[in-house]
């Protein structure tokens, strides 16, 4: 096994535990909610699309800060690794702010661009309202795990997320089974749970990082020209994040037009997805990290390299997850819902199911490539085409058949995205700008 294997293992095998970890937390809130009624399943796969609707959208304070992080550390540069922690921070808490005081008319905004019965609205708003008390902490954590990927460390990312899922496990079962709190149990325990993980990280940098910090990088994290830059980086990862949120949100909300049914068993499939995102996704962070590092110290040689493993190993769990699915996927319907309809309904889907992974990890690691490298702009193209590939896709065939046509137009962006990320990769490889 060669160094870039064993460096890519090192930094992936932490980022699969922690990831893996955090689909199994809406993986318990989904079954929990199941075993009450189907009107709370729906309610919960719903509210939680409608919240991650929201901060999804600003994830790219982590994607950003890791990006510029793993440049910094590349290049040995101290004082742009603390002003970088320090400035994200600071917008991280001033977004917060912003959910916070807009938080009614995100939820009147969601509840209209999903469809929300009105037997779900209640449920939603009880759980949206609820979760909100956790802005402050859920962005800063964005940052906070951004930071630690940039330097290379995927330790403390898992130990601080395993923290976190298992006390909102532990905490939503109790406020739900023991308490009888229902969907505002669940987004309680979330809400406890993100404040714990902000002060393990708060914990995390001044034991090893401290060296880092002090209070001159507040007045160097607001130098105009520096925010410049800042600003561009994030902004352009904003708008490729939003794109990326609509293409789920439209999903959700189109399975919310056609029925309790048809929402319930795509909420189950979308936890599928998830399963598997975040699985590949641990070495897209890795490539994040890998690929900035050597951006940053200017090594064309090992940066190419870690492309090729990168790509291997996500290609190896993604042919993982297609094999797990095909032969367990009943019985992972029947983990998530004890109602028969909603079984029948989800098992026609099984296909999309087995090679969804196949079709989505390329475009997994390219994201975390092109974040390492910076090379937001490009991203951001290819996710704007790919959004009008997934929205005439389905106008096309939504007449026929417009659940099958949700997957297909899915099956279309993930298609477009890794196609376009694939060609860019030529143009940015001789921008010497961006390594």
């Amino acid at each position: 096994m060669s160094a870039s294997h064993k460096e890519i293992l090192k930094l992936a095998i932490p980022n699969i535990v922690s990831n893996i970890s955090i689909p199994l937390l809406s993986t318990v809130d989904t079954i929990l909610m199941g075993q009450l009624s189907a009107l709370h399943l729906g309610a919960i796969g719903l509210g939680g699309m409608i919240f991650n609707f929201v901060y999804w959208n600003f994830g790219f304070l982590r994607m950003g800060t890791t990006g510029l992080t793993a440049q910094a550390y590349g290049a040995q540069d101290d004082y742009k690794l603390g002003v970088t922690l320090v400035r994200g921070m600071l917008l991280a808490l001033l977004l917060a702010i912003i959910i916070f005081i807009t938080q009614g008319w995100l939820l009147e905004a969601a509840t209209w661009f999903f469809a929300v019965q009105d037997t779900h609205a209640p449920l939603i708003a009880e759980y949206f309202t609820m979760r909100m008390w956790a802005a402050p902490a859920t962005m800063l954590m964005y940052v906070f795990m951004g930071w630690f990927f940039g330097l290379q460390n995927a330790i403390y990312p898992m130990i601080i997320t395993i923290i976190i899922n298992t006390v909102n496990i532990i905490v939503s079962y109790l406020l739900v089974n023991e308490f009888g709190m229902e969907i505002r149990g669940v987004a309680l325990g979330t809400v406890i749970a993100q404040y714990t993980g902000v002060l393990l990280c708060f914990v995390a940098v001044a034991y090893k990082y401290s060296r880092y910090i002090h209070l001159e990088l507040i007045k160097a994290a607001l130098k105009i020209s520096e925010l410049v830059d800042f600003f561009k980086v994030n902004s352009n990862l904003f708008i490729r994040t939003v794109c990326l949120t609509f293409v789920f949100a439209f999903f959700y909300r189109e399975s919310s037009i056609a029925g309790a049914l048809a929402l319930a068993a795509n909420a189950i499939l979308l936890q599928f997805v998830n399963w598997m995102s975040y699985g590949i996704d641990g070495f897209a962070y890795a490539a994040e990290s890998m690929v900035g590092k050597y951006a940053g110290a200017k090594d064309d040689s090992n940066l190419t390299q870690s492309v090729k493993i990168s790509f291997l190993w996500g290609l190896i769990l993604a042919v993982i997850y297609a094999a797990f699915y095909y032969i367990f996927y009943d019985q992972l319907l029947h983990l998530f819902s004890s109602d028969n309809d909603v079984f029948a309904f989800a098992l026609q889907y099984k296909l999309w199911m087995v090679f969804f992974p196949i079709i989505a990890f390329a475009c997994y690691i390219w994201d975390g490539i092109f974040i390492g490298l910076l090379a937001i702009r490009e991203m951001r193209d290819s996710m704007i085409v790919a959004l009008i590939v997934f929205l005439s896709v389905y106008h096309l065939v939504k007449t026929a058949d417009p659940l099958q046509g949700l997957w297909l137009a899915m099956f279309s962006f993930l298609i477009v995205r890794g196609l376009l990320l694939t060609l860019y990769w030529k143009n940015v490889t001789v921008r010497k700008s961006l390594i």
